[in-house]
């Protein structure tokens, strides 16, 4: 177990960037090497199951409305199979999200996750997504 100068196992580090990678290039299959069978994801979205089968269908919904979706990682650090992950969600709103029809608007918003991992996979993930910055940039927010 060779460890990263931000507190992480190779490993683990390797898995949180599965959870992201599988958004950046739409293969939920990836989660497989990201995250736990009965992960959980803290809040669950709107519709969606727990465990990580539960995450593909969001992936697919998440990228046929942000087809060039990004998640670009600016800090991840972690100890004692903790990380802390500040990231940014980049796309352009080309399919409907929310109820909300497209724009052709781009988004950039922040997201900040805290993961349990064990066994170099991700067993609990709890998330913020700046969801009210998206809905002001595509012109949803405030409602009219």
């Amino acid at each position: 177990m060779t460890m990263q100068d931000n507190g992480l196992t190779t490993a683990q580090q390797q898995a949180i960037e599965h959870l992201y990678r599988a958004f950046n290039e739409h293969n939920p299959e990836l989660l497989h090497l990201a995250v736990a069978p009965d992960w959980q994801d803290i809040p669950l979205g709107p519709g969606q199951q727990p465990g990580l089968e539960g995450m593909k269908p969001i992936i697919g919904m998440f990228t046929a409305a942000f087809p060039d979706v990004k998640i670009t990682v600016l800090d991840m650090f972690g100890r004692d199979g903790k990380a802390a992950v500040r990231a940014q969600i980049t796309g352009t709103h080309r399919g409907e999200f929310f109820g909300i029809p497209p724009t052709g608007k781009p988004i950039a918003i922040a997201i900040h996750e805290f993961h349990d991992l064990s066994a170099d996979r991700v067993t609990r993930t709890w998330h913020l997504e700046d969801w009210f910055g998206m809905l002001s940039q595509v012109g949803a927010w405030p409602a009219a």
